[in-house]
């Protein structure tokens, strides 16, 4: 398929121009072959992603992180001019989509964790910077913090974390992926939730989440962004005649 319609397609779908706010220069950052035939997935665009597109003969690569945030880089030295080497030099092109990965209803991160935790009747959560990335959803079934830290630990391969655990049975769910940060604890709190689902655990959080009777489940950064991509993926792969691939380059954070 023409690298031009992919990404018109991706624009569209994933409504990026939804989000001029966003710190993530969305949608195509380095242009390469006009034509794609394989396309790499994957969570941050770094130099192992980039160098493993290039072993793989693929013309695309997708990201949820992309390598160009703002007005960065300013300079095209050091691990960006790697990474650019790499690219560049076997016409591969880069595709990085932050908060509108997010925030998708259905192919997004925090929808597809959402359907993780089997939450039902979701409503838009979590504004940062003008924009609800997250979602509020209730519980299907009667369920403890702690029997969802060990489930969706497994389902993600993640070494999840729970603290301010007080027991309690879940009825309404709040999930951020990422780095959801003091902001999501904060709204789930004021939101009535029973428990915050995010990605990162920030120390900042710790005392607070006591504070308020706020029990929050980190599953980790990387762990909880696979989701999106891997969505997209599974949509690419279904309604273009294009090899798509997932390359997993996990944290542990």
């Amino acid at each position: 398929m023409k690298r031009n319609e992919l990404v018109e397609e991706l624009d569209r779908t994933l409504n990026v121009a939804a989000f001029p706010g966003d710190a993530s220069n969305n949608g195509l950052q380095i242009e390469g072959s006009p034509e794609v035939k394989r396309i790499l997935f994957g969570v941050d665009g770094c130099l192992a992603l980039f160098e493993h597109a290039a072993a793989g003969h693929f013309d695309f690569v997708f990201v949820h992180h992309g390598i160009s945030w703002g007005g960065e880089p300013r300079r095209f030295t050091g691990i960006h001019a790697e990474r650019f080497r790499v690219m560049f030099g076997n016409n591969i092109s880069l595709y990085g989509v932050h908060l509108p990965l997010d925030a998708h209803p259905e192919l997004g991160n925090n929808a597809r964790l959402a359907e993780l935790a089997e939450l039902t009747r979701l409503e838009p959560f979590c504004n940062y910077h003008g924009y609800d990335i997250g979602f509020l959803g209730h519980t299907k079934k009667l369920v403890k913090a702690a029997e969802l830290e060990k489930e969706l630990g497994t389902k993600l391969k993640a070494k999840p974390r729970l603290i301010a655990d007080d027991g309690r049975i879940l009825k309404r769910i709040a999930v951020v992926s990422g780095g959801g940060g003091m902001d999501a604890l904060e709204q789930a709190a004021a939101a009535g939730a029973d428990l915050l689902i995010t990605g990162e655990l920030e120390h900042v959080m710790y005392h607070p989440a006591y504070e308020l009777r706020m029990p929050v489940l980190a599953l980790g950064h990387y762990a909880t962004e696979t989701l999106g991509p891997r969505a997209v993926m599974e949509y690419i792969g279904r309604k273009f005649d294009v090899a798509c691939e997932f390359a997993d380059f996990p944290t542990s954070l």
